[in-house]
């Protein structure tokens, strides 16, 4: 029992940092889904609540991921809206246009 301690004190640095790395790979990073659904439903709620005031736009939703921006609304049948869309959700996200994408709603 006493050598294997004593063979361990000689890498106790090393056993350390591999611990301590462990540590940190098991350490929860708040990317979990439980965290990050309330944020992007904010966001997402901010974001509709300013393109809903676009003229034209009428009734929109926003579905808003890492990867890219979703809107679908009743007035997306019209370019001007559609840019003016765009421009509002890159410019609230930084996002390229590339990663935004305006769809029409069935009008009710």
């Amino acid at each position: 029992m006493g050598g294997i301690w004593e063979r361990m004190a000689k890498y106790k640095y090393l056993l350390l940092l591999v611990v301590l790395g462990l540590g940190l790979l098991l350490w929860p990073t708040g990317g979990g889904a439980d965290s990050s659904g309330a944020g992007r439903t904010e966001q997402e709620a901010r974001l509709e609540a300013v393109l809903c005031e676009i003229e034209g736009a009428g009734r929109v939703s926003v579905l808003y991921s890492d990867e890219g921006v979703a809107v679908v609304c009743e007035g997306a049948s019209s370019a001007r809206v559609r840019l003016d869309i765009v421009d509002a959700v890159s410019a609230y996200t930084g996002f390229g246009s590339d990663r935004i994408e305006v769809l029409g709603m069935e009008r009710q």
